[in-house]
């Protein structure tokens, strides 16, 4: 197995805008079982996890020059958040504070919780896992199988009640059904120790996320649409949306969208295959960019 390597030019592709995909009749193929036929590889398709509300904005306060945007901010990407229209999340005055905080201590993490809970190798978290790589979903009878670079979802399509709600996880409890080209999951128990992105966003364990997966016909295009409500943070329920696109064997692989690796089958050919756990298997911590290895 060979590792992938990073494609000419790198980094994360960088569309500048966000098209609407309406919900409404799916007339594309369907699994055995009845699903629309999604399975695949996949990716967003404007920016990493840098920064939530400018996602081709970098980070505020990086001391590598280099990681900062060259445009005016009208020529880069919309904010992750879709409404309210100020693009804005709407913290209540307390929480903007904490924001403000764990953004001033992401490059000099003086405490244990100013370090990106990533650069531990930390679950990415809903939603931010949708930022973090590309990933894949895989689909079971009852079950949808979502693999990211830093753990996994299994969507519950069976009718069955939620977690109790003690319990917590890094990547919640996930009760969804389909209505036409829509996945539609109801997220709960969710253990809020994920951020939403490097610029410090966050939610308590009290959030509840309703997540819209909203396919094109085509099956190349899906938008992740997602509101949070969260009384406990915010002062209003808002919604996040991130465009994302298919992934195939006919595109180049690469380090951050399809990051995969080439396998040698029985007969001599080549199949792309995902990383399991892409922290343990390259051996080393994500989230370098905060937390520099020590001087020997």
């Amino acid at each position: 197995m060979s590792l992938a390597q990073q494609a000419p030019g790198g980094g994360i592709q960088r569309e500048k805008t966000v098209t609407v995909i309406e919900s409404g009749r799916w007339t594309g193929k369907r699994t055995p079982d009845g699903q629309p036929d999604v399975a695949g590889q996949w990716s967003n398709t404007i920016a990493n996890h840098n920064n939530w509300t400018d996602p081709q904005g970098g980070v505020p306060g990086d001391p590598n020059p280099r990681a900062l945007p060259k445009t005016q901010r009208s020529e880069r990407a919309p904010s992750r958040v879709s409404d309210p229209a100020d693009g804005e999340v709407p913290f209540q005055p307390w929480a903007r504070e904490k924001q403000q905080e764990f953004l001033k201590y992401f490059h000099d993490p003086i405490r244990p919780e100013y370090i990106e809970p990533l650069a531990r190798c930390a679950p990415a978290g809903v939603p931010k896992s949708f930022t973090w790589h590309g990933f894949e979903i895989r689909q079971y009878p009852d079950y949808v199988l979502i693999l990211f670079n830093s753990g996994w979802r299994i969507i519950h399509l069976d009718g069955k009640p939620h977690l109790p709600a003690n319990i917590k996880l890094w990547n919640a409890d996930s009760r969804g059904r389909w209505e036409g080209n829509t996945l539609i999951v109801d997220v709960t128990n969710n253990n809020a120790k994920a951020r939403l992105a490097r610029t410090g966003e966050f939610f308590s364990d009290n959030a509840h996320i309703e997540e819209r997966y909203v396919f094109d016909n085509g099956g190349q295009r899906f938008n992740y649409v997602a509101t949070i409500t969260d009384p406990t943070v915010f002062t209003r329920p808002w919604t996040a949306t991130i465009p994302v696109r298919r992934y195939t064997e006919k595109d180049q692989i690469d380090g951050w969208h399809y990051e995969v690796a080439e396998a040698n089958t029985p007969d001599g050919s080549l199949k792309h295959e995902r990383y399991e756990r892409m922290c343990i298997e390259n051996n080393g911590p994500f989230g370098q960019v905060a937390v520099a290895p020590a001087k020997k």
